[in-house]
């Protein structure tokens, strides 16, 4: 593990276990927030959209990104995911493996996290790593 796994996240906004250690919370200064998010496999976010934006740099393991309306893709240690504003989206680890990235979001001073419907456990069962 390249940066601290941090403290286990609330189950209001996930499924299954997964934990957050921010690396840059200075919205005045750096105007982005940057956290390291690691998912037990077969945990996942609820839907979800940022009004700034986000990126998402994978740091180990396998996961899927989804954007509403488009199909799950496969993401891997070493994969950017760019996440324009208000796109509805979730992300997770797959159900076999692990997954960490850095979730940064940008233009803090604009950017509000609206956290929507989990992904069902039916939805999830479809996907496989291809």
């Amino acid at each position: 593990m390249i940066f601290p796994q941090g403290d286990k996240l609330p189950h209001d906004n996930f499924t299954g276990d997964a934990w957050l250690h921010m690396l840059v919370a200075d919205k005045e200064l750096y105007n982005c927030a940057i956290g390291n998010v690691t998912f037990a496999p077969g945990a996942r976010n609820n839907w979800h959209k940022h009004s700034g934006g986000q990126l998402l740099l994978v740091t180990s393991g396998t996961g899927y990104y989804q954007e509403k309306g488009k199909p799950a893709r496969v993401i891997r240690a070493g994969d950017v995911v760019t996440i324009p504003a208000d796109v509805e989206h979730w992300h997770g680890a797959t159900a076999q493996t692990a997954m960490t990235h850095l979730a940064i979001s940008t233009n803090l001073d604009k950017n509000a996290n609206t956290w929507l419907a989990p992904v069902s456990d039916e939805e999830y069962a479809k996907l496989s790593v291809k």
